[in-house]
């Protein structure tokens, strides 16, 4: 069973003030969460987490995760923005993209930012709009399977991320003659992955494509970016990922593969958003309506605007009712938003107990890719977003939006005059 981050009690005296629907993050539980992450990667010198702000790009949560020493990984203008504001700079900000305008280029190397390439052409159009840093990180595609044992992951040539490893090998020499100094390796691979050799397989690959490059090509590479790819137990009967098992995988492989090579003192770094947040925040919602004709709906007063996951993948997100955690769940329902689309649906013939109209229900594991992925279809309006904060008091971290958010950008048009 999933233990929700608000008790009803707590929840009703937050609706006093602030209505349904609304997310809310506990403080407590993300600190203790990257702590421990980081603590696992504690054998690495220079580990460096660069949290995922697409994940959720609330500043107050990333400014949390900045006390608790981690970066920010970038992929747009606006967040690179949001991480300068914040008082990210240099190599605390990794910076990566594709399909890559030369704006954001130029912000990022004024920022000081890594940044990390994912197309060979990208090399003569940084150098022609920005010019090249002394430090470089390529993303490499290995194409084919990939595959942890004799399971495929992934299919990484359907994907149009990355170097392939002639680019990454002709890549690297062409910077290393324009006076590039430094050079890391990047590569995503998989999603949502609780396979916990997914880290210590990729590392290994990436290990040892850097010492070829090393024997074969006079490049010495000076960090490697796992990205992300950690998933998190979005059902009851997942299990977490065990970190410290992860790492361990990955110490491994750099102890046999990188060490005999002479390569020691790289820094492993790594861009969780998912796991990092994922679990820590939920969407609380009011039943608001219910139908019976060939299922039993429950209407809630949120819809795919507020967390289009169900929607978009027909992803997985757990539901519980409030006050009745320990209630037979006999009934069966189809929890639904006002959407005028019949994918608005968070749950699916879905195990619950007896939902009256006003109880409180709570989607769990919301707090990456939930708000962040939030749009305006049918004029729906965003809500808040709460943090518990870890003396148990609740603080607005971002309003709801308002009709004249949503009609703000047409506000010249002057459609609406008194």
């Amino acid at each position: 069973m999933k233990k929700p981050i608000l008790t009803l009690e707590k929840a009703r005296e937050i609706i006093k003030t602030y209505p349904t629907p609304f997310y809310v993050y506990d403080e407590k539980a993300i600190r203790q969460n990257i702590r421990e992450y980081r603590d696992a990667w504690s054998w690495n010198k220079g580990f460096k987490e660069y949290f995922a702000v697409k994940a959720n790009p609330n500043p107050v949560l990333i400014k949390i995760l900045q006390e608790e020493g981690c970066g920010t990984d970038c992929s747009s203008y606006t967040e690179l923005m949001l991480s300068e504001a914040l008082g990210f700079k240099n190599k605390d900000i990794f910076f990566s993209s594709n399909e890559t305008p030369a704006a954001e280029f130029k912000y990022a190397k004024k920022l000081g930012a890594r940044i990390n390439l994912d197309d060979f052409t990208h090399i003569k159009f940084l150098e022609e709009c920005a010019g090249l840093p002394e430090e470089i990180c390529l993303r490499f595609n290995p194409g084919d399977n990939f595959k942890i044992s004799t399971a495929i992951m992934d299919h990484p040539e359907d994907a149009k991320y990355g170097f392939t490893f002639q680019q990454l090998v002709d890549g690297f020499k062409i910077l290393k003659s324009k006076g590039v100094k430094r050079f890391g390796i990047h590569s995503f691979l998989a999603s949502n992955c609780l396979n916990e050799n997914y880290y210590p397989s990729l590392a290994g690959l990436l290990f040892k494509v850097a010492v070829e490059l090393k024997e074969s090509h006079g490049v010495e590479v000076s960090f490697f970016n796992l990205s992300g790819g950690i998933g998190i137990p979005y059902r009851p009967e997942d299990k977490k990922a065990d970190v410290y098992k992860i790492s361990a995988g990955v110490k491994k492989a750099y102890e046999e593969i990188l060490l005999p090579a002479g390569m020691k003192d790289i820094q492993i770094c790594t861009e969780l958003g998912r796991y990092i947040t994922g679990p820590y925040g939920e969407l609380v919602v009011t039943a608001i309506h219910e139908k019976n004709i060939y299922k039993n709906y429950i209407g809630v007063d949120a819809c795919a605007v507020n967390l289009m996951r169900p929607a978009m993948y027909r992803a997985y997100h757990h539901v519980s009712v409030l006050g009745k955690e320990t209630a037979p769940a006999d009934r069966i329902y189809d929890v639904v938003g006002s959407l005028c689309e019949n994918n608005d649906k968070f749950a699916i013939d879905r195990s619950l107990p007896k939902i009256n109209i006003g109880d409180i229900l709570v989607l769990h594991d919301a707090g990456a890719h939930g708000y962040a992925m939030g749009y305006n279809y049918n004029g729906k309006l965003k809500c808040a977003e709460l943090l518990l904060k870890e003396n148990g008091d609740v603080e607005l971290i971002r309003r709801k939006e308002t009709p004249q958010d949503y009609f703000a950008t047409i506000d010249f048009l002057n459609v609406f005059k008194k």
